[in-house]
């Protein structure tokens, strides 16, 4: 091929082999108007790099299912893991444009800025977390482009895709849009590649790439190592979980009287937010044996379980350990109309990661802006989140691991880890304090709830998770309608 750099693409294939070798996940994304020559681009750079590692994503216009998950479902469940490279072909800027020509709000409940927002959130927390990003725009002057059209035209075969690219150019406002983001980055910073010829871009293109790797391996190279600290206080005094728990409290004949009329309303809940397209997320935190479980089991008791996932939160697998930490969480999310429950959740970077030293000091006090990030763009895609805290007398729940000792039938709940971390007790509650305090925002409050007696616990919690719906919903979600 007449003027290509063959040293370059040899040059490209040693960087990644280094990158795949030190676990950086790499996201080289592809924008351009129609008929500009990115579809030639991306095919050379996909050909250069190792195919057991690369993933080439092409971003399709949304279908219908994907209108009923939140903007950047599909881009969390794709992402690449440690060492591994998408080239995506098109992304959530195109998918964004087209959201915002064609007045796409199924799965938006507010503006437009709040999803680029989303996306500036999404791109940063995915660098913080060790992701190399390179934004490439591929650019053609409108003659170029024009040429490129008419040769399709001119190719029977090919014709069908000259009047797609037409439609695109007609009914979307790709060029206006894309300008802007050229003209006022953010996140990653965009790098454009003028189409001349396809040589020259592809030089351009390689020689890009290959710069902004040499930079990260640069910078790979003089980052000190981390430090792991929890940061705890020297006899550190609760301030949310201070109750006087013999006041929260119901009686076992008040119990059985209110839940079934609750349970029966929760039921007419979950169909009114199937037909009005509302996802519900509800998310458990606290003491273990605080009755998490048991409290989730009478939400969802007389529910329809065609409409609701329970995700139970255990220590991360070794593929999710190779992603971002709030991966498997986006892959559980639901979608419009249903109803998840997390039972543990992404807040055990803050809590359980934090205590036992399993993220460093600069993780874990970032992930508090992430995790608020994350549920904001939630939110943004229409979301009911609840998040709730269960807490325990250290008393309560050691006569509660005592009796599970006991009972040949609940023995299988107590682990030699929960007597571990019932040592920890005191960094556990100011983790939790901390939690609460920077992560309760008005779009996802933490509810502390006092937890000794279950029977109180569970009515509350129920009772908040409707009384929440009901005002989401208004009029539509009366009983009787």
């Amino acid at each position: 091929m007449a003027g290509f750099d063959e040293a370059l693409e040899n040059r490209l294939g040693e960087l990644t082999r280094e990158t795949k070798k030190r676990g950086i996940p790499l996201m080289i994304v592809i924008e351009g108007p129609p008929a500009s020559g990115k579809s030639r681009l991306a095919n050379a750079l996909y050909m250069a790099l190792d195919a057991k590692y690369t993933n080439f994503m092409a971003t399709r216009p949304p279908r219908d299912i994907d209108l009923r998950y939140p903007f950047l479902q599909r881009f969390w469940n794709h992402l690449p893991k440690s060492g591994d490279i998408n080239i995506h072909f098109r992304s959530w800027y195109a998918q964004y444009i087209n959201y915002k020509s064609y007045g796409i709000k199924e799965n938006v409940r507010t503006e437009y800025a709040d999803i680029r927002q989303d996306m500036e959130n999404f791109e940063q927390m995915l660098t913080d977390g060790g992701y190399e990003i390179i934004k490439l725009y591929i650019d053609a002057p409108e003659a170029v482009r024009a040429r490129h059209i008419q040769k399709l035209k001119d190719n029977p075969i090919l014709k069908w895709k000259a009047e797609e690219f037409e439609e695109q150019l007609d009914k979307t406002d790709y060029l206006k849009e894309m300008n802007q983001f050229l003209d006022t980055p953010t996140g990653s910073p965009w790098e454009v590649i003028d189409f001349e010829d396809k040589e020259g871009a592809v030089n351009t293109l390689f020689s890009t790439v290959v710069k902004r790797l040499e930079a990260r391996l640069e910078r790979e190279d003089q980052t000190q190592e981390e430090v792991v600290d929890g940061d705890f206080t020297e006899d550190y005094e609760a301030e949310f979980f201070d109750f006087n728990f013999e006041d929260e409290k119901i009686s076992r004949k008040d119990y059985k009287a209110i839940l079934p009329d609750l349970q029966s309303r929760m039921r007419e809940i979950q169909f009114q937010l199937y037909k009005e397209k509302v996802p519900l997320i509800l998310v458990y935190e606290g003491m273990d044996a605080a009755g998490k479980g048991g409290n989730i089991k009478r939400i969802r008791e007389h529910l329809d379980p065609t409409g609701y996932t329970v995700n139970a939160t255990g220590a991360p697998t070794d593929v999710e350990l190779r992603h971002h930490y709030l991966w498997r969480f986006a892959a559980g999310l639901p979608r419009s109309g249903h109803v998840a429950f997390y039972d543990r959740s992404w807040y055990g970077r803050v809590l359980v990661e934090r205590i036992e030293g399993l993220a460093s000091t600069q993780e874990w006090q970032q992930s508090y802006e992430e995790i608020k990030a994350f549920e904001k763009s939630l939110y943004n895609s229409g979301a009911i989140i609840i998040k709730f805290f269960l807490s325990l007398d250290k008393d309560e729940q050691l006569e509660r691991f005592e009796s599970r000792e006991d009972d040949p039938a609940k023995q299988w709940k107590l682990t030699d880890e929960d007597w571990r971390n019932r040592e920890k007790w005191d960094e556990y509650v100011e983790a939790s304090e901390d939690m609460i305090r920077k992560t309760h925002i008005a779009f996802a409050p933490w509810h502390v709830i006092p937890g000794n007696n279950k029977k109180y616990a569970r009515i509350t919690a129920l009772k908040k998770v409707i009384e929440t719906c009901e005002a989401r919903l208004g009029s539509d979600a009366k009983p009787g309608d």
